[in-house]
């Protein structure tokens, strides 16, 4: 094994175990407590089909609950929960496809705007304080490996 392969080992060893802390860690409460907001922002798993609805909308891409359900990696019956549980909320509301009546495109409404506005603002005053001592070069090139970093697992998800 030369020095390059062990190298090689140990950085992906550090990302790894850097993807565990952060996944442990980055949770709306957390993020809410390191941001000094306080109450826990985003009201539970079903926020994140307000996050998946968001993706979607930016894609140009119509999603319902199977996209839901592909996106957050649950089965259907969950995936309509949380939709429900989104719609009861008032962020998301299912539309109408014109050309297949079993199918309902979700879409943002104005509060669940707002709530995205709230996470996007929360999300990023944390990231700008753990990155208050970086350079703007440091920040600029972390922005742009993460962005590849997870694009790759987009990617991986996709093939499959």
């Amino acid at each position: 094994m030369g020095k390059a392969d062990a190298g090689a080992r140990t950085d992906v060893a550090r990302i790894e175990r850097a993807m565990v802390s952060m996944r442990r860690s980055v949770t709306r409460r957390t993020l809410a407590r390191l941001a000094g907001a306080g109450a826990d922002q985003g009201g539970g798993p079903a926020f994140d089909v307000l996050d998946v609805v968001e993706a979607a909308e930016e894609a140009g891409e119509p999603v319902g609950v199977r996209g839901v359900a592909d996106a957050l990696r649950v089965d259907q019956p969950r995936a309509s929960r949380l939709v429900t549980a989104a719609v009861a909320a008032g962020w998301v509301r299912r539309g109408a496809d014109r050309t297949d009546g079993r199918r309902a495109p979700l879409a943002v409404t104005p509060a669940g705007r707002v709530a995205l506005d709230e996470a996007h603002a929360l999300r990023r005053a944390v990231v700008e304080r753990v990155t208050a001592d970086w350079s703007d070069g440091e920040r600029a090139e972390f922005a742009r490996l993460f962005a590849r970093f997870t694009e790759g697992f987009r990617e991986l998800g996709r093939d499959r």
